[in-house]
């Protein structure tokens, strides 16, 4: 039999870490990697059910929250912006319509990327062409990069 890590439901360990509802929102902040405002703030945005509250008031996550969180944070690190995470988590339930819609959000994404690409590389062709230009030494009024940020022509 190989070793993996793979838990099945009669391990012990997976039966530990899956049917824990009592994690607090530090313990869910530290796996998951972000601040415990982070989790506040996702929750008021919706992004996050109302967590259980325990009798002390204290919130009270289970396993869910941090697969949730995880997906989150994955989607912005995809660019995604927060109003688009809250569709894909709405429509990662939708069994009808959601696999199509998700990747026609990614489409859009990368279709935003690659715009602002184009744009970062037209700023980096124009700032490379003012340094070019620039010998580095002489009146400040001499200099094409103080010009051009003087000027109200627009830059190349």
């Amino acid at each position: 039999m190989p070793l993996t890590l793979d838990l099945d439901q009669g391990s012990r360990l997976g039966r530990m870490t899956t049917q824990n509802p009592s994690l607090t929102i530090g313990a869910v902040a530290k796996r998951v990697g972000v601040a415990i405002d982070t989790i506040r703030y996702y929750e008021r945005e919706g992004l996050l059910p109302e967590p259980v509250r325990r009798a002390s008031g204290y919130r009270s996550y289970d396993e869910s929250a941090i697969a949730q969180l995880n997906f989150i944070r994955r989607a912005k690190l995809l660019g995604f912006t927060l109003e688009e995470i809250r569709d894909l988590l709405a429509l990662s339930a939708d069994r009808q319509r959601g696999v199509k819609a998700v990747k026609q959000r990614a489409q859009q994404r990368l279709a935003a990327i690659e715009m602002r690409i184009a744009e970062l590389q037209r700023v980096r062709d124009g700032l490379e062409q003012l340094i070019d230009a620039c010998p580095g030494h002489g009146a400040p009024e001499h200099c094409p990069i103080l010009r051009a940020l003087v000027d109200v022509e627009p830059l190349p």
